[in-house]
């Protein structure tokens, strides 16, 4: 939940500062083709920003550590499993964080598949078997290989566009039946300050609505992703991984902001806003081999 919060105050504010320079530069009333092109600037430059921010303020969401030298034969294992899987899905290895969290997860993040981050919380390496924690890496690595993060930036930058172009039309015409008047020269003025409340609420309701499709493309991702890591390392495996995760601690709030975590809050507010399936539904999708 506190992801989606994120993420939605995130484009909120980028949206703000898109509406204070539209009305100082007049192009919300005067073209709208250059209210097009403003939209789409904005509209990609909050969630592009995101993206190549993503591991930084992945680690420090969850204090996690990055892996330099294995210091015990749990994170040898840890490092060789990711180098494995990496050179079998022909990718540069990713950088390997530890964070300390009861919840049983991992993620996924970075803004490029070569340079790349995958993080998992030591609930997974104490509360796993070797076999559930290699199915679990091979998500996260499928995840990275599929460039879901890539897309996923793709995916809301086009929603953020509509939403701020929408927004504007419908405020200009609002705002010309409330407060337009003429002036000296008998030409139609509006008031800025009410075109700007107005296309601040419809941004945030829009965007609220078109969140639905973002969260509906992280649950589709999550089918294939895990998918990808039955062919991997086996079916079993990551039926018997997700199954583990039933047993889990649900993740701290500070960690469901991270894409791609391997155990979501799927059952939190509705189900149209959850970023992740529910695992029974993942793990039926594997038992009738969907997606694979």
């Amino acid at each position: 939940m506190m992801r989606i919060i994120l993420f939605l105050l995130t484009n909120l504010a980028v949206m703000l500062i898109f509406s204070l320079i539209l009305i100082l530069t007049g192009i919300q009333s005067d073209n709208i083709y250059g209210l097009l092109i403003m939209s789409s600037l904005f509209g990609f430059s909050g969630s592009i920003l995101s993206l190549i921010l993503s591991k930084w303020i992945a680690l420090r969401s969850v204090n996690g550590e990055i892996l330099t030298h294995p210091r015990n034969e749990i994170e040898n294992w840890l490092i060789n499993t990711v180098r494995k899987q990496s050179i079998q899905k022909g990718i540069i290895m990713p950088q390997i964080a530890v964070y300390q969290a009861t919840d049983i997860n991992a993620f996924a993040t970075g803004a490029r598949r070569n340079s790349a981050l995958i993080a998992v919380s030591t609930g997974l390496l104490e509360n796993m078997t070797r076999h559930e924690a290699e199915a679990v890496i091979a998500h996260e690595i499928s995840h990275i290989a599929n460039g879901d993060m890539i897309t996923m930036t793709l995916v809301q930058g086009v929603v953020n566009t509509f939403v701020i172009f929408i927004s504007r039309i419908l405020s200009q015409v609002i705002s010309s039946v409330l407060s337009s008047n003429r002036n000296e020269n008998n030409t139609e003025t509006k008031n800025p300050f009410i075109y700007f409340l107005i296309s601040t609420f419809l941004e945030l309701v829009f965007g609220i609505l078109a969140s639905i499709i973002t969260m509906w493309f992280s649950r589709h991702r999550e089918f294939y992703a895990d998918a990808s890591s039955a062919k991997m390392v086996g079916r079993e495996k990551m039926i018997s991984a997700l199954n583990r995760l039933k047993t889990s601690h649900e993740p701290q709030e500070s960690d469901s902001m991270i894409a791609f975590c391997i155990n979501g809050k799927s059952n939190s507010f509705l189900s149209l806003f959850a970023s992740h399936p529910s695992l029974d539904k993942r793990i039926q999708a594997l038992h009738n081999k969907e997606y694979m």
